[in-house]
């Protein structure tokens, strides 16, 4: 083994400074990276044919255009729109389309969004219409929460007067929440300061209808586990009828909270305490009530089960009832049950279990009942049989009937046609990394492909109310998006409503880095890939190969589809030289059925990590133009972690690793995520010391890059530092830095996102040296 001294510094504003290289001290001395052009295939910057850092990054070069979120209407007449005018800073439209004749009429127009104490227009995030179209409520300066933009200012307009007015009195600015009308539009509910409150519109007075007993308290809102793990942000819901509201309730006593620590924005540092439950520990009690929209006392459910120890992730009313259903996980993950009960008055009735779901390992917290018109049965995804089908669940007796035979996994419903009797799906029995439209019975029955044969890639659809119109979009690994209205049921294209051209023309006008999609054992099982080759590819030298790798349950990496800035910096490194391959392992969420994706249970980080090594080595020994000697691995969030078990496990496979906001110990992660996959530590304390990075970290021999952004709420830089410890403890080299405030995407602030891929740029060209030998 080499021989090594201990090197560990900030990178700072200048750039990499490059870490103690083996037989020599980098103090002080500017590196002598690999310039542009003494890089294998490099030509001049302004050749069309060649990507730089700074075309991907500091440009919107290569920026897809997209299509506004379509909203189709109930009645069939056509879509909505926002739609950015032009050179009016961001200021959006709300427009409709006759899908028909393709006309498009302005229904909110920028005149009609100056408020009368303004000078220049509202900048719209959202809106919501009431039923008749009169009354439009708006979404305003929004600001980002957390994950998404949820807090902000609301204005509701009537579009017949044009009078517009602000919901929330003498609110302080943008501090409101998931404001909704009610369903005749006479009166609006918003959370404000972690309560509920009611304003009725034909007089403007607000009342406040949920108590906090104390801090720890919240209503109508979330805690950051629930929004993170559970997708639940807006946690209320006005009843039918619009005299009721039912709503999460979360108490915090008790979950202990990280501290993200802001040095560089003021003075003094500044301190936010986030209440975080970690693998293992405390979580929040919640609970579901239902209380009067005019106030007054609420009335709480009485769901079975200890609610720190069930996750309620789902809660809503059946459309023109007053029943209210409610979805309970275990603490696990592993039961999911499907409660109803129905409200009588305001009062709830004792909770009914309707239906129950099992699984060994865990189950999809995200499968939501989808119900018939005559309430009598829903459709539910299950994995029970071994792949993901659907069935038909009937509302009285909890029966599940098979709608989807067959050895294929349906991804997810789009669309339900109760007047042709058709469901339609997203599938690929054929091929786990694409994605095409099928029909099957109502009744059930086998699958018929809807989207054409010659359109391989990945497809997305957004299906009209009545079935009868789509907006697709279509992409592939080298094909960007195009998206156009197509009819249903055979989905003839009608026009072209994004082709992304100017995108289209950058990206054939670049140097070829040929690409292709592939198949590799690793120790008996068949694992799928990706791999981009050097342009002018000899097949006779050897090339170093960087492997993308993410790893975990959350996300598939082999797509065919268009992955954006990430494939494009993947094709400049193939354009320096190097060949760059991806690999999705066991236990990542590609529809090859319940096996593959369940057996990494209570071994995330440890079977993955072998499948990895296990498919390098078949492909060193297949491809004998891959340099076994210049062998690196990167990734981000579970990658990362995955990037430092593939280097500290697997030392003789891989040379240099490259770990962005990695979880360094399970027992860092929470709850929700963490306990999904891997059991309580309580049960299984040694999995977790087992699947977790920083236990091997003493076997680091290869080069080592940490990047970090210490505001992260996600993953934290706790992370980041404990495996430094740990590192120096071993007296090992490696190199590190640390992004101030910045959060999981690393991408907030001016020149971050150049900044942090120029510097994965430099540490490859000289750690791994690009090109052929």
């Amino acid at each position: 083994m080499r021989q090594r001294h201990l090197c560990f510094f900030l990178l700072g504003v200048l750039g990499l400074a490059g870490g103690c290289a083996t037989g020599r001290s980098n103090w002080g001395v500017k590196q002598s990276w690999a310039t542009d052009d003494k890089v294998e295939g490099a030509v001049s910057a302004t050749d069309p044919g060649r990507l730089t850092l700074e075309r991907i990054y500091d440009s919107n070069d290569f920026k897809a255009k997209s299509v506004e979120r379509v909203r189709w209407l109930e009645d069939g007449s056509g879509y909505m729109q926002l739609k950015e005018v032009v050179d009016a800073n961001g200021v959006k439209e709300v427009v409709f389309t006759d899908p028909n004749t393709g006309e498009s009429t302005v229904h909110i127009a920028v005149s009609q969004l100056v408020p009368p104490s303004h000078s220049e227009p509202l900048v719209i995030e959202d809106y919501h219409w009431s039923e008749d179209r009169k009354t439009c409520l708006l979404f305003c300066d929004a600001v980002q929460v957390w994950r998404t933009k949820t807090r902000g200012d609301y204005w509701l307009l009537d579009v017949d007067s044009n009078d517009l007015f602000q919901i929330g009195g003498d609110a302080e600015a943008a501090s409101l929440m998931f404001a909704k009308l009610s369903p005749d539009a006479s009166q609006v509910a918003y959370v404000h300061e972690k309560n509920l409150y009611v304003q009725t519109l034909a007089d403007g007075s607000i009342r406040q209808v949920t108590q906090r007993a104390s801090d720890e308290i919240i209503n109508g809102t979330s805690d950051w586990v629930y929004e993170e793990e559970l997708r639940v942000r807006d946690a209320f819901r006005w009843s039918p009828n619009g005299e009721h509201l039912a709503y999460w309730q979360f108490d915090t006593e008790g979950v202990e909270a990280i501290s993200l620590v802001n040095t560089t924005d003021a003075l003094y540092h500044k301190v936010t305490r986030l209440k975080y439950p970690k693998a293992g520990q405390t979580n929040p009690a919640v609970r579901v009530g239902v209380v009067s929209a005019r106030g007054g006392e609420t009335h709480w459910l009485d769901i079975p089960g200890d609610p720190r120890e069930h996750y309620i992730q789902a809660m809503d009313w059946l459309e023109d009832s007053n029943d209210l259903i409610v979805q309970q996980l275990n603490r696990l993950q592993n039961t999911h049950h499907v409660y109803l009960s129905e409200v009588v008055e305001g009062v709830p009735s004792e909770p009914r279990l309707m239906f129950t779901d099992r699984d060994d390992a865990w189950l999809n917290p995200d499968v939501r009942p989808l119900w018939s018109k005559d309430g009598r049965s829903f459709l539910w995804l299950s994995e029970r049989d071994g792949w993901s089908h659907l069935y038909r669940v009937s509302r009285d007796s909890g029966e599940a009937t098979l709608l989807s035979p067959g050895l294929y996994d349906v991804i997810s419903v789009v669309k339900v046609d109760e007047d042709r009797q058709w469901i339609y799906v997203m599938a690929s029995p054929e091929d786990p990394g694409q994605r095409y439209l099928y029909r099957l019975p109502l009744a059930g029955g086998a699958a018929q492909r809807v989207t054409p044969a010659d359109q391989p890639g990945t497809h997305s659809y957004s299906i009209s109310e009545k079935a009868d119109w789509a907006v697709h979009t279509w992409s592939q690994f080298d094909r960007v998006p195009v998206t156009d209205l197509v009819r249903l049921p055979d989905l003839h294209p009608v026009r072209v409503l994004e082709a992304n051209e100017s995108l289209a023309s950058l990206v054939d006008a670049l140097t070829p880095t040929p690409s292709e999609f592939f198949r590799v054992d690793a120790n008996g099982v068949t694992l799928d890939g990706w791999c981009i080759k050097p342009p002018d590819f000899d097949p006779t030298r050897k090339y170093p190969l960087l492997i993308y790798v993410y790893g975990e349950p959350a996300g598939q990496t082999v797509k065919d589809s268009w992955a954006g800035k990430r494939v494009l910096w993947h094709r400049m490194l193939a354009q320096e030289g190097y060949l760059v391959v991806s690999i999705d392992n066991r236990g990542t969420p590609a529809p090859k059925g319940r096996k593959w994706r369940k057996c990494v249970y209570r071994k995330v980080g440890l079977l993955p990590a072998e499948d990895q090594a296990a498919a390098l080595r078949t492909l060193i020994k297949q491809r004998p133009y891959i340099d076994a000697d210049r062998v690196g691995v990167w990734g981000w969030s579970g990658g990362g972690s995955m990037t430092l078990n593939a280097l500290f496990r697997y030392p003789d496979l891989y040379h240099v690793g490259m770990a962005v906001a990695f979880v360094a110990d399970m027992h860092y992660y929470d709850t929700i995520y963490q306990e999904r996959y891997m059991g309580l530590p309580q049960d299984n304390e040694e999995d977790y010391v087992q699947g977790s990075p920083i236990t091997f970290a003493q076997h680091l021999q290869g080069d080592l890059l940490l990047v970090y952004g210490t505001g992260d709420d996600n993953c934290h830089y706790q992370n980041c530092e404990a495996l430094v410890n740990k590192l120096v403890e071993h007296n090992k080299v490696f190199t590190m830095m640390a992004y101030p405030n910045r959060r999981h995407r690393i991408s907030k602030g001016k020149n971050t996102s150049l900044h942090l891929y120029g510097l994965l740029t430099r540490y490859l060209r000289e750690h791994l040296p690009p090109g052929g030998h």
